[in-house]
């Protein structure tokens, strides 16, 4: 087991804020929350297991900017149409791999839940988050957010943030 670089306190806790802000956020349907938890330029990718661990490229979601974060938000509201549905994120505690003055390397385990209206709960999404987190003048945000999900198969296609 891979020894834990040492943060203090205060970081560890904005950190496990952090998740458990974008939780809520993206569990809330307030969409235009989403993309302020990342950087202007960042990376947010939706992947498979498989690919990932196998280097190769390939990603169901795959955007490089706020911008193109804010597009997808856009997409949700305006373009998008399909059954309605809620989703609530069950996230563990982040692991840290790395810490710098300004920069995290971090890892937690998530599940997604979704709930259909007049229909039973169910599992929707299992993987981890690999995150990259900078200290900015407004807090901490995501340079980098991969979430490495960890079966192949997705019901349907991705609406929402994982």
């Amino acid at each position: 087991m891979a020894h834990a670089p040492d943060i203090g306190l205060a970081d560890y806790l904005q950190i496990s804020q952090l998740y458990a802000d974008y939780a809520q956020a993206v569990d809330s349907g307030n969409w235009d929350l989403w993309p302020e938890f990342f950087i202007e330029d960042c990376v947010y990718k939706l992947i498979p297991r498989e690919n990932y661990e196998r280097g190769f490229p390939l990603a169901t979601l795959f955007f490089e900017s706020k911008g193109m974060l804010k597009d997808r938000v856009y997409g949700i509201r305006e373009t998008l149409f399909h059954d309605p549905y809620y989703q609530r994120h069950v996230v563990g505690a982040p692991l840290i791999h790395k810490a710098e003055p300004d920069r995290f390397e971090v890892e937690a385990n998530y599940a997604v839940f979704r709930t259909k209206l007049s229909q039973e709960s169910t599992v929707f999404n299992v993987g981890r988050y690999l995150d990259v987190i900078v200290r900015t003048p407004e807090g901490l945000k995501f340079s980098q957010r991969l979430c490495v999900y960890d079966s192949e198969m997705i019901p349907n296609s991705i609406i929402y943030p994982i």
